[in-house]
């Protein structure tokens, strides 16, 4: 194992025993228990959990601590995994396996997988609102950045910007690399962006170390999406416990595509040597700097 993957998986052994309980007791009792047993479906499927732990150290890299941004760690997974579940879902982009296991349409069918996805991103927000102890102001400034990345201006957006590129690229049209960022930007990215600033909020960041983790935050989502691109390209379903090459088969255009599979990787290690730029001057960068070297070399 590297150094890089030893920290990664120490960060996560401490960390993963704090933000599994908390992802799944806001969820423990309702009255309509076949769309709950969809949302915790869904969120039992594990994953990596990047989202609310980068979140957890970046309030950790400005000396505050994961459990006062615990409820900004929870709701980032929860909306997370409800985009997912969407992702997955015909009318999207048409997968049946998800981490392993059927996606949440195939397991319980499409009209309480779009069920769970709501109930997921809604709650996202009760969190936010009512967990934790939070300083109200902190609160609302982290309402904000999430409703801004998972809304329109950000990754639903830029769901919608990579529908309509499937669309044109079957009528024989196509898009250049400007757009593919853009999409990225929002679709990926946004969420990511948001994950490191919600812990800034969470730790009461000054205004330049709030924006040095935003922009680290969007370099590495810039990063994880173009090694996405390359996994789908160059790996297996059986390593990536999902369909891969679908990208191809449906005529997206990804960074392999358009820069080739050496450009790509260039443009993995610009993406990355930026986020480690911007995360160096932080109180405690070490743990963030080793993510986002590990979101670059990750495999699966």
């Amino acid at each position: 194992m590297s150094e890089t993957a030893a920290r990664v998986r120490s960060d996560l052994d401490r960390l993963l025993p704090l933000i599994e309980p908390a992802l799944l007791a806001p969820l423990a009792e309702g009255e309509a228990p076949r769309v709950g047993e969809a949302m915790r479906y869904s969120l039992k499927a594990g994953g990596k959990r990047v989202r609310p732990a980068l979140c957890l150290l970046a309030a950790e890299a400005l000396g505050g601590t994961a459990e006062e941004a615990l409820p900004c760690a929870v709701a980032l997974e929860y909306i997370h995994t409800y985009s997912l579940i969407h992702d997955d879902l015909p009318a999207m982009d048409d997968d049946d396996l998800r981490r392993g296991q059927p996606t949440c349409h195939i397991a319980h069918g499409e009209g309480q997988a779009i069920l769970a996805g709501d109930g997921l991103l809604t709650d996202a927000f009760r969190v936010l609102a009512r967990e934790g102890h939070l300083a109200p102001s902190r609160r609302l400034e982290a309402v904000a950045v999430l409703a801004e990345a998972a809304g329109w201006r950000g990754m639903v957006g830029g769901q919608s910007l990579d529908l309509e590129g499937e669309a044109l690229t079957a009528q024989g049209g196509t898009y250049d690399l400007d757009h593919l960022r853009l999409i990225h930007r929002l679709k990926t990215g946004a969420l990511l962006r948001a994950s490191l600033e919600l812990g800034a909020v969470a730790a009461g960041a000054d205004p330049a170390q709030r924006v040095a983790l935003r922009d680290a935050g969007a370099a590495m989502g810039l990063a994880f999406q173009i090694q996405d691109d390359l996994l789908d390209a160059t790996s297996t379903d059986e390593q990536m416990g999902k369909r891969v090459g679908k990208d191809a088969g449906k005529g997206k255009i990804t960074y392999p595509r358009l820069l080739g599979l050496d450009g790509a990787r260039m443009a993995l290690t610009e993406a990355t040597e930026r986020a480690l730029c911007l995360l160096q001057p932080l109180p405690n960068p070490h743990a963030l700097m080793a993510w986002a070297r590990f979101l670059a070399e990750r495999t699966a």
